[in-house]
């Protein structure tokens, strides 16, 4: 599926290693500086594609107020946005190059200019809507889901369930919470505009914390960063 401008983390990566966690992620979070060796680092932790693959995935750091995230474009646009301590940031690279039969490899691309600039207005509280070309194949339900979040209002949100009724789907709640987790492009497809229908925050693979500081943003045009977690339920 590709979305041209619209007009109207690594598995268990991101605890400590005391906790289970992965002992690459402290290898990943020291390489992701500005100016480090992100080539290297992305190279040694993501490792080469298990069989040759046809075309590239270009990947880059961004960074954010919200921390490090990594960007994925292909020609097309944009195909991957994800903080770097994403449980699932592995697997949407893996799925990725799978769908795409392309390598994900360190380097730039003109989307990722444009992306840049448009995070920067985003979180000053400027930009309310992106432009940026994206594209993110997915099962057809996937796809039908990823198109009606890009179709929910800067400082709005919608209910699994009011979701679920828009996207065809009444009662499948539990879906479209499914496909609003697998979201490889994270802000830009506004995953986080999804709550529960009781007003709590429900989940967000990014960490509720963002979830909470992104919703805050596009009510007030002002990022504030709380420290601690946010009530699920």
């Amino acid at each position: 599926m590709k979305w041209a401008p619209f007009g109207a983390p690594i598995e268990c990566l991101a605890r400590p290693v005391a906790g289970g966690g992965d002992p690459r992620y402290r290898e990943w979070m020291s390489g992701l500086e500005p100016d480090s060796g992100f080539a290297e680092v992305f190279a040694r932790v993501f490792g080469p594609p298990a069989a040759p693959r046809a075309g590239r995935i270009v990947v880059t750091w961004i960074e954010s107020p919200l921390g490090p995230l990594v960007a994925g474009a292909r020609g097309e646009g944009i195909c991957l946005l994800e903080y770097t301590d994403r449980r699932k940031l592995e697997t949407q690279v893996d799925t990725l190059q799978r769908r795409f039969d392309a390598e994900a490899v360190p380097g730039e691309s003109p989307h990722f200019a444009q992306l840049r600039a448009e995070l920067a207005g985003y979180f000053a509280g400027r930009l309310r809507q992106f432009s940026v070309p994206l594209v993110a194949p997915g099962t057809p339900f996937q796809e039908r889901v990823w198109a009606e979040l890009l179709r929910i209002p800067y400082g709005e949100t919608r209910s699994y369930e009011e979701l679920a009724r828009i996207a065809g789907a009444p009662g499948a709640q539990r879906a479209v919470g499914h496909a609003n987790g697998l979201n490889r492009i994270a802000i830009v497809i506004p995953c986080h505009r999804v709550v529960n229908k009781n007003g709590k925050l429900g989940g967000y693979g990014g960490l509720l914390w963002r979830k909470q500081a992104l919703l805050d943003l596009e009510r007030s045009g002002q990022l504030s960063l709380l420290s601690g977690g946010a009530s699920v339920d």
